[in-house]
């Protein structure tokens, strides 16, 4: 196992995208420090981008930091004034101009330890970790924290967030969030790694899984506030009850010597972003659960990145399940998609196998003209693949309990595909630099290449020496014999409700044409790309159920100055600069929301705003920024507010209970605690119109 990087002293830059070495021990194992997973030799798309920021750019980047720094509206402690937005241009404020949805000012890169808003928007935290929402769970005391506790409070680092309407309950819904994982540094005074206490690790795992609470909307402020004790408040843990359901269920290869039946599994991991159903169920991506479990030793454990040794949390030392050469199956239970009910406190929630076994960041849904899902999901690894599945069966309209029954059956029966992607340019024109070729756009088509099918009767198996039960357990291998095409970390897809096109975020790939890496290609035509880039997809005919489709290059993030960048041919003198795109969204008026994580360029991660359609496609804008150390997550879009996940503030090298590297949210001499945020218009009025 490669020895653990050292917290202190650890430059930032050796880190991919800007990460601090901390957020690659605790977020993904040091996901991009382990050798490549996928050694296959098929087709990679895409290299990198290219050279770091001029002097100039970063100057400038210099600049416009100090400013945001010094400037009264980044506001980041619990009793600051709540007008906290960016500071107003030069000459007084002036209507700001945009795509509908996006006339905002935008926010400024900065390194404020705050969260930033525009000018004439407002913000509340409306809830944090630790804060209690199930009936006798006590106020959070950092001191005193006990997995009891946890268990019934808001757990940490919250990633993806949906908000669900309440019915017969004015103003109110029902906010869900994926709690990812934890930072036991920034959680426990005085923690020693090396030897956690078994406290510890059972409040690690109640800090791990989902939460549903009621939330209720102050009309005169715009604030959202938790409903405590709301019959529908919910907590899943790392120990609670879970179901395996599709055609892995009940399959040797999911068999341990606690659940000999291969279907029921203890807790659901890493939880990453996730989507909504037309039916009105969550879903729950588990991304890097490799990380937690020790002693890998099959050519299986390493394509998922497993390591052969111990675990950064040591939960190998206090459950057997955690190490695998004690129980080598317990691992083929974790990397799947989790389907909730929030509607039903009482309901088990289940993983949906026929979605394939991977590290999932996503789960968007959207329906076929005759009611059939198609989810898309991301493989959140370098120079792996993006999926989507299928689905058989139609929905059923209504809120019956047939209905309701019926729908929850909906995601274990269809079939599951792969993406394979081929530019239509020569590949002498593609040199690396992001040099547009001679057409002027790098663009391409695609197939969705089918790797299993599964029935009511069984599953069918489309890969050849794969028996169908292996392809839903090692999806990976399964993409690797049909020639996949190798991807930059594909993180989140989404469909555009407006238009029907799929966007796909790829965050970044610093070992793209890197030693024996391949080069640059049409799909990712730089080399060393450490700032990601997003694709558009156009399915035939704009039906989801295609096998086919064409692909462009939307957005190469970056500085604009660098010429390798480009934002769907806007001028890049009016755009905001952007790197590491992860998390998406979409307004009502057909707008994508970006949010980053890892930022490369020096400024703070963000949520930014993209019009893509019109006369101003392509012209992106920054509405906000988060603190010191932190990830930008899970963002909502709604006609009046917009809700962010401030996922791991203080997340710095050397950073500490006792040292630590941010005072948000609620200021010195407090815990430093991830939390979300609302945002919306202080007038009152929609936002960006």
């Amino acid at each position: 196992m490669r020895k653990l990087l050292p917290l202190i002293g650890t430059p930032s830059g050796s880190h991919p995208g800007g990460r601090s070495a901390m957020t690659c021990r605790f977020r993904c194992g040091d996901a991009c420090f382990h050798e490549v997973p996928n050694t296959s030799s098929n087709e990679y798309v895409g290299d990198v981008i290219a050279g770091a920021l001029s002097r100039r750019s970063v100057m400038r980047a210099a600049a416009v930091v100090t400013v945001a720094a010094a400037g009264a509206g980044a506001v980041g402690v619990a009793g600051a004034p709540e007008a906290q937005a960016a500071p107003a241009a030069q000459g007084g404020p002036r209507k700001p101009e945009g795509a509908r949805g996006l006339r905002f000012t935008p926010v400024a890169p900065n390194t404020a330890d705050a969260v930033t808003v525009p000018e004439g928007y407002r913000q509340n935290v409306v809830i944090r970790w630790g804060e209690p929402i199930l009936r006798g769970a006590p106020a959070f005391d950092p001191e005193k924290q006990t997995a009891a506790a946890q268990a019934g409070q808001f757990g940490y680092n919250c990633d993806f967030l949906a908000l669900m309407p309440l019915k017969g309950e004015r103003g109110r819904q029902l906010l869900v969030a994926n709690h990812e994982y934890t930072d036991e540094v920034l959680m426990f005074r005085g923690y020693d790694s090396e030897n956690p206490t078994r406290e510890q690790v059972e409040i690690a795992w109640a800090a791990h899984g989902l939460a549903v609470v009621a939330v209720e909307e102050d009309h005169r402020s715009g604030k959202l506030t938790p409903v405590t004790r709301h019959p529908l408040n919910r907590r899943l843990t790392a120990t609670s009850e879970f179901r395996l359901t599709g055609p892995v269920a009940g399959s040797d290869l999911v068999k341990t010597s606690a659940d000999p039946s291969g279907t029921k599994v203890r807790g659901t991991l890493n939880n990453c972003a996730g989507g909504t159903t037309p039916w009105g169920t969550t879903l729950h991506a588990e991304e890097n659960f490799n990380q937690y479990f020790a002693h890998g030793s099959r050519a299986t454990d390493k394509r998922y990145g497993i390591g052969t040794g111990t675990t950064e949390r040591k939960w190998e030392r206090f459950d057997k399940r955690f190490d695998l050469a004690q129980e080598p199956n317990e691992v083929h239970r974790f990397g799947y998609v989790v389907e909730l009910d929030p509607y039903d406190p009482d309901s088990v929630p289940r993983k949906r196998t026929a979605l394939g076994r991977f590290k999932h960041e996503a789960a968007t849904v959207r329906l076929t003209h005759d009611g059939r899902p198609v989810v898309y999901s991301g493989d959140d690894e370098r120079f792996d693949y993006f999926y989507k599945f299928v689905g058989s069966k139609r929905m059923r309209p209504g809120n019956s309990r047939s209905a309701r029954e019926h729908n929850l059956t909906l995601l274990d029966e269809g079939t599951l595909y792969v993406a394979k992607l081929t530019g239509d340019s020569p590949a002498i024109e593609i040199d690396g630099t992001g040099k547009l070729p001679k057409d002027g756009e790098f663009d391409g088509s695609g197939q969705w290449i089918p790797l299993a099918t599964a029935t009511a009767d069984g599953a069918v198996s489309h890969v050849e020496g794969m028996t169908a039960e292996e392809v839903f357990v090692f999806t990976r291998l399964a993409g690797d014999k049909v020639g996949a095409t190798k991807m930059d970390r594909p993180e989140d897809i989404e469909p555009n409700p407006v238009t029907g096109k799929v966007y796909v975020a790829l965050t970044n790939n610093s070992n793209r044409g890197v030693g024996s890496n391949p080069g640059a290609d049409e799909a990712n035509p730089r080399n060393a790309n450490k700032h990601g880039h997003v694709l558009e997809l156009t399915e035939r005919w704009n039906r989801p159920e295609s096998t086919k489709f064409a692909w462009s290059l939307f957005l190469v993030a970056g500085d604009p100055e660098d010429p390798a960048t480009y934002f769907a041919g806007f001028p890049k003198d009016s755009v905001s600069p952007i790197s590491c795109p992860d998390n998406v969204a979409f307004d009502a008026h057909g707008n994508l929301w970006i949010s980053t994580d890892g930022s490369a360029l020096g400024s703070h991660d963000g949520l930014f705003g993209v019009a893509t359609r019109g006369s101003r496609r392509g012209e992106l804008k920054q509405f906000l920024t988060v603190p010191r150390g932190a990830e930008t997550c899970g963002p909502v879009i709604q006609d009046r507010r917009v809700l962010v996940a401030v996922q791991h503030p203080g997340e710095v090298d050397g950073a500490s209970v006792e040292k630590p590297a941010s005072t948000w949210p609620d200021g010195p001499g407090r815990h430093v605690r991830p939390a979300v945020v609302a945002v919306w218009r202080a007038d009152g009025r929609d936002i960006g119109v």
